[in-house]
């Protein structure tokens, strides 16, 4: 393990200003996104939607780093340029979603555990050999009545440290993702209670695995109310208690947090980064997004799969990139690009 390296491209990760384009969403999760445009959800046309956004002039001002797809850091252009190569023509660093999704959980009931940890040194050799320099692996953690569990936050808090350390053996930077779901009609506090349990059980983990916390990035939810609450805690309280909850639970030596945006849409997530960046401190963490349908579905809405609607697409994802850009300085957007 090379220690300088790890925290080099984790740094160069959450540099000043600049956030992640999740575009690894899975063949199912994509091809869904396309029916819902009435596109086919072809793989051509699964190629056509990403190179477009990877095309993007311009981007690389704004996003650092790209997670992929196993589909898509395989995949060229039509001329047999690789998807890798224009993404890195920006600027923009290349990585890989390892995991091969959450699947139900042996013994408990209406949870899951994250799977992909068979094989992984191997497929994390090929994907560096494709020019990957980071990873991805995502835990899901439900709120319900009797949930999570005890059970399910320490299996998956185990799985998400044995991966960080794979990755770090094998020369990629992990971005540990325990991701608390938005889903329920639970309160801001009880996600912030739920939150707390699942970011101290995931660190303690990580150190007992001696994962170096110097080269990861952190990719957690922020703390809001579940999507059907009676009554949604206010913006301030979502950046108030975000923040509270990540001075209690992660340490100073964590580069960079990039927030997940969960079931945010695109100006809630904006929103309540900026807010976060505004209440922050100096001397802690970069904070910043990693963001998927929050960079991209006014992107989709306009593309439609059609070539005509191409340069607009990308001038609303340079858009989306920029305003995402300001509300890391906790500024609102004073320029259009």
């Amino acid at each position: 393990m090379n220690l300088e390296h790890l925290n080099n491209v984790a740094r160069a990760l959450v540099a000043d200003y600049k956030g992640l384009l999740a575009a690894d969403e899975s063949t199912g999760t994509i091809s869904k996104r396309l029916a819902s445009i009435e596109v086919e959800p072809s793989e051509e046309n699964r190629k056509n939607y990403r190179e477009l956004l990877f095309r993007t002039k311009g981007s690389g001002k704004y996003i650092s780093g790209a997670i992929l797809y196993d589909e898509t850091i395989r995949q060229k252009t039509e001329d047999g340029t690789r998807l890798v190569e224009i993404i890195k023509t920006e600027g923009i660093i290349p990585g890989i979603k390892v995991d091969i999704g959450a699947k139900p959980l042996s013994g408990s009931i209406n949870e899951t555990i994250t799977e992909g940890l068979d094989g992984l040194s191997a497929r994390i050799e090929e994907y560096i050999k494709l020019g990957a320099q980071f990873a991805k692996w995502r835990a899901v953690i439900k709120i319900d009545k009797d949930l999570p569990t005890k059970y399910a936050i320490n299996v998956n808090a185990h799985a998400l440290a044995r991966y960080a350390k794979i990755c770090q053996e094998t020369g990629l930077v992990p971005i540990v993702e325990p991701e608390v779901l938005m889903d329920g009609n639970h309160t801001i506090d009880k996600c912030q209670e739920v939150s707390e349990r699942v970011l101290n059980k995931t660190f303690f983990e990580l150190r007992k695995q001696n994962v170096k916390l110097e080269g990861i990035i952190l990719k957690p939810n922020m703390i809001i109310s579940g999507t059907d609450a009676a009554i949604r805690a206010s913006a301030a309280e979502v950046a108030e208690k975000t923040m509270v909850s990540l001075k209690r639970c992660v340490p100073l030596s964590v580069p960079g947090i990039m927030f997940l945006s969960g079931g945010q849409s695109e100006e809630e997530a904006t929103i309540h980064l900026r807010l976060i960046n505004s209440i922050a401190e100096s001397g802690l963490w970069k904070l910043s997004f990693s963001y998927g349908r929050a960079l991209q579905q006014s992107v989709l809405n306009i593309w439609k799969g059609d070539e005509r609607n191409c340069e607009r697409a990308q001038n609303t994802f340079l858009k989306r990139a920029q305003e995402n850009s300001f509300a890391c300085s906790g500024e609102v957007i004073s320029e259009t690009p």
